[in-house]
């Protein structure tokens, strides 16, 4: 039977993806309801890769909907705010103009949301803050004849009444590079940010604090990029692990563009703005039956920590898939979170934990372990301690070296078994891909 255009174009798409190891594409779980229904109709005339379409879209509009819709887990409250990190090969990943798509749709959601409460850059934990501030009082005092005779509260600043901020990064390695300046204290309000959403630092000169917060941040990066600015501190501090990392790459060539039109937008407007107003009068979102016996299926694999850089960045998978869920049932307006909302935020969960594999691969973030697993990897036969000391040529001392197997020992990445050699048995340590 011959091929349609399609499933050739399919084809040599999945060749071209195995020869580069890319993730695999996004399952179709994830485009459920209003969400798969608005990518569907933009993906042919754009560039764009979908998941960057479907993930701006999820992430903006939970900022449009702002702090009131909630999952609850024990004593903690997870409103509807995601990090998004679109990380492709090159700047050539059509990340920009995935937003521009977005962007023009929900302008017409909320207009003044668009005009107001989307910001660039991110420079201080305190500028943050100043972007979501409460009203600021002074206590001041009141004099008669020079003398003091009583103090009053003065408001010195009315704050911000809209606690809704989308941060709009274009260069992620610009934060991080931030961050990693002594004293700044952009991370761990970030941090809060993505928790709470209550705001404060201990600067003297700065009073401001914030309350009931609501902030959503997309960032675009390069895989080179991320890897060099991203330092293990921020890997091991759970400041990664608050963003769901995504592989975006250019889908198609349109040299003439596409040729979408304002009418074939029309009825998500509608659509959005019913899924806003409705969105205004829940609280609390519960699991139904049948999405609850899925998560008990998915919880251990969600909940069980990885071995290095990948764990630490994929440590909330919990939370974040919840917040997807809640995001999902949302837009079909729904406070109980059934089972294809579950399923839908379990496959952009699984495309962002590859994407994350993909990105930082099996590394540790210890220098030495990696090294040794390395060497390890291209040894079927393994290697001795001696041997492994050799390699580095006695620069690395006897304790540096132990230390080191007993990291990749403890993670599952290498094993070791005894030789009898008809004196002390010989140690060989392997890689555990020849186990």
């Amino acid at each position: 039977m011959k091929k349609t255009k399609k499933e050739t174009e399919l084809k040599i798409a999945e060749t071209f993806r195995r020869a580069n190891n890319w993730p695999r594409p996004i399952s179709n779980d994830a485009l459920h309801g209003l969400a798969g229904f608005i990518v569907r109709t933009i993906e042919p005339h754009t560039e764009a890769d979908p998941v960057a379409l479907l993930l701006q879209l999820l992430t903006a509009t939970g900022n449009i909907i702002g702090r009131g819709p909630h999952f609850k887990v024990e004593a903690s409250k997870h409103y509807l705010k995601l990090f998004t990190v679109l990380c492709g090969r090159s700047a050539k990943a059509r990340k920009g103009s995935s937003w521009g798509h977005i962007s023009r749709l929900l302008k017409e959601i909320d207009q003044e949301w668009h005009a107001t409460r989307i910001k660039p850059g991110l420079i201080s934990g305190e500028g943050l803050i100043w972007e979501v501030r409460d009203q600021i009082q002074e206590q001041k005092a009141i004099k008669k004849d020079g003398l003091v005779t009583d103090y009053q509260n003065v408001i010195t600043d009315h704050g911000v009444k809209d606690k809704r901020l989308l941060i709009l990064e274009e260069e992620f390695a610009s934060i991080l590079k931030v961050i990693s300046r002594g004293g700044n204290t952009l991370s761990p309000t970030i941090r809060k940010a993505w928790d709470s959403g209550v705001l404060s630092t201990m600067a003297k000169n700065n009073p401001a604090i914030a309350t009931s917060s609501h902030i959503s941040i997309i960032v675009h990066t390069t895989i080179k990029e991320l890897k060099e600015s991203l330092n293990l501190n921020e890997m091991a501090n759970g400041f990664a692990n608050r963003f769901l990392f995504a592989f975006i790459k250019r889908s198609k060539s349109l040299p003439l563009g596409g040729n979408l039109c304002e009418k074939d937008l029309y009825v998500f407007f509608s659509a959005l703005k019913e899924v806003v107003k409705y969105s205004k009068s829940v609280g609390e979102l519960t699991r139904s039956d049948e999405a609850t016996e899925l998560w008990c299926k998915n919880y251990e694999s969600l909940s069980e920590g990885k071995p290095g850089l990948l764990g630490s960045v994929t440590a909330r998978a919990e939370a974040q898939v919840m917040r997807l869920a809640s995001l999902y049932a949302l837009l079909d307006m729904s406070p109980v979170i059934d089972l294809v909302h579950l399923k839908a935020a379990l496959a952009v969960w699984k495309y962002c934990e590859d994407s994350a594999r993909f990105i930082f691969g099996d590394d540790l973030g210890d220098p030495l372990a990696d090294e040794i697993k390395r060497i390890l990897d291209a040894k079927p036969d393994g290697m001795s301690r001696t041997e492994i000391s050799h390699y580095f040529q006695n620069n690395k001392g006897k304790t540096e070296i132990d230390r080191a197997l007993d990291v990749l020992l403890e993670c599952g990445l290498t094993f070791y078994k005894k030789i009898k050699t008809g004196g002390k048995p010989k140690e060989i340590w392997l890689s555990i891909k020849y186990k």
